[in-house]
């Protein structure tokens, strides 16, 4: 899967959404259609999820997990507000916000916290890759498994995704 995410940021603040998923927290960002350039996709994704139009300042980097449901490769575009209005879309988001760089919400994605360290250092042209391995054969499944927990769905998420992973990169 080819994906983006774009790290929003005014000032000392960073936007962030959280999962209706899983209820975890996240940079906006989605899958790239068909036919669609990377571009298009960030900012699309960004005012799909958000309502707000961004323009993009540059990428940060690409972010690899091969042995994550097939393969996962994401480019990170760092970007300033522009015009709409902050909301949330319902199916995708149950929250939204903007948040200090020092205090953000928990839990993170996996693979977000680095993201926004890159972002918040100012990095550009970044490769990492992630050596972490989901324990669900696919999303499906992971949806599955979380529906039949019985665990709320941030705490279904904590209790499978690592705390920490493992990445090697260029900076």
């Amino acid at each position: 899967m080819l994906g983006v995410n774009v790290a929003v940021v005014d000032g000392s603040r960073l936007l962030l959404l959280q999962r209706e998923d899983f209820e975890v927290w996240c940079l906006p960002g989605g899958e790239v259609d068909p036919g669609e350039s990377l571009v298009e996709a960030a900012l699309r994704e960004v005012r799909e999820e958000t309502g707000l139009g961004v323009a993009l300042d540059g990428v940060i980097g690409t972010y690899s997990a091969p042995h994550w449901h097939g393969g996962l490769h994401i480019v990170l575009f760092a970007a300033v507000p522009g015009d709409g209005t902050l909301c949330a879309d319902p199916e995708e988001a149950v929250d939204i916000g903007w948040f200090e760089f020092d205090d953000l919400p928990s839990p993170l994605l996996a693979g977000q916290r680095q993201r926004i360290v890159d972002s918040r250092a100012g990095r550009r042209g970044v490769a990492r890759t992630s050596l972490r391995r989901s324990p669900f054969a696919s999303r499906a499944e992971a949806y599955r498994s979380r529906d039949a927990s019985g665990l709320a769905r941030a705490d279904f998420y904590e209790t499978f995704a690592p705390a920490e992973e493992e990445i090697e990169g260029l900076v």
